[in-house]
């Protein structure tokens, strides 16, 4: 296969990483991948289901890790970027061990990491031992063990609680994570699989079911699996003396106040940027949302195209995104960079490369 000698270096191992790195290699690019974690695949290693069809996250992650049939990449793991460098028409890709790589054109697709639940004193979390996260109950479900709280007992009451970290001005966070909200049913509904007899609520500000099936999995956590839906925010959290959890809350409907005691609580946090990812975005330049995500340059056109060009983004580390709509950005991300390569290309022609096994 003649292998075009133009460089593409993606900047992250995560699903959209992958997924881009295949489409260029099919489409005859060399193309290197650096991935900070000894290992590929992003957060999808840690999530069990994927909504809506509660598909095992390790076949989508097989399915991407396997998607190299022709032309794969180099892959190197343990490598941490630090800065991106535009410099004479190409871009120097500097890493924390002193490496550094020279690339034509950059994709961004470092990810997200969630919201830090401690900020949110009043829900008690890394206070109470039954105060978890979203992120921490996923790990539960990924090990397959029975669910159980820290006294090594099984919960009889659970709640979930929404937008812990997402359209929150006190938090600075004032946009929708997007996913939070089915998070919240999927996981509600894969504890009921699990505990039957428990008793699962879901306290809200409401639900934003924007995804295909999104709504009728609410519908059927409601009516399959007796999930209660609360439209209320939630206060405070208080540990009781037997290390149950009492939680305060309004119910906006009805204009009540509400107090109820549960055996765990799990905080539905929201997505925020990566650290590394607003580093390396001002090391090239590039320009920010107003929550800090690397903004595209044309919220209709150009979203995977940045202010400086050559580097592009896809997925989260430009706006919260379900895995299915990561993987569509990827692919998207891949369309623009090979029309710019190419009119790239016309400007100063480069030799296509032969393998030995062509």
């Amino acid at each position: 296969m003649a292998i075009n000698s133009q460089h593409i270096v993606i900047i992250g191992g995560g699903p959209a990483g992958l997924e881009a790195a295949s489409c260029l290699g099919t489409a005859g690019y060399r193309v290197t991948v650096l991935e900070k974690e000894k290992q590929t695949g992003g957060k999808l290693l840690i999530w069990d289901k994927l909504f809506p069809e509660f598909r095992n996250s390790d076949k989508v992650l097989n399915h991407l890790s396997n998607g190299f049939k022709t032309n794969p990449p180099q892959i190197l793991t343990n490598a941490e970027v630090v800065s991106v460098i535009p410099e004479n028409g190409q871009h120097r890709i500097n890493l924390r061990d002193g490496q550094a790589f020279q690339a034509d054109t950059v994709l961004i697709t470092t990810g997200f990491k969630l919201y830090n639940a401690e900020k949110k004193e009043e829900y008690g979390y890394q206070i109470y031992e039954n105060v978890i996260t979203s992120f921490d109950l996923e790990k539960q479900l990924k090990t397959g063990n029975p669910i159980r709280i820290e006294a090594g007992l099984t919960p009889r009451r659970i709640a979930f609680i929404h937008c812990v970290g997402s359209r929150d001005i006190k938090s600075g966070n004032i946009y929708c994570s997007r996913t939070c909200c089915i998070t919240g049913v999927k996981q509600a509904i894969e504890i009921k699989r699990r505990l039957s007899d428990a008793e699962v609520f879901n306290f809200y500000m409401d639900l934003r079911m924007f995804g295909q099936n999104f709504e009728e999995l609410y519908i059927e956590a409601q009516q399959k699996w007796g999930v209660t839906f609360i439209r209320g925010r939630v206060s405070e959290i208080a540990e009781n003396k037997d290390n149950s959890l009492q939680l305060k809350a309004e119910d906006t409907l009805s204009g009540r106040p509400i107090k109820m005691s549960f055996d765990l609580v799990v905080l539905l946090a929201g997505m925020v940027p990566e650290p590394r990812t607003v580093e390396i975005g001002k090391s090239a330049g590039l320009e920010f949302t107003s929550g800090n995500f690397l903004a595209g340059l044309d919220s209709h056109i150009s979203q995977n195209e940045t202010n400086t060009p050559g580097i592009f983004i896809a997925g989260t580390c430009r706006e919260p995104l379900s895995v299915a709509e990561t993987l569509t950005d990827a692919r998207a991300a891949t369309v623009k960079m090979i029309s710019w390569l190419r009119e790239n290309e016309t400007s100063h022609k480069k030799p296509l490369i032969k393998r030995d096994n062509d």
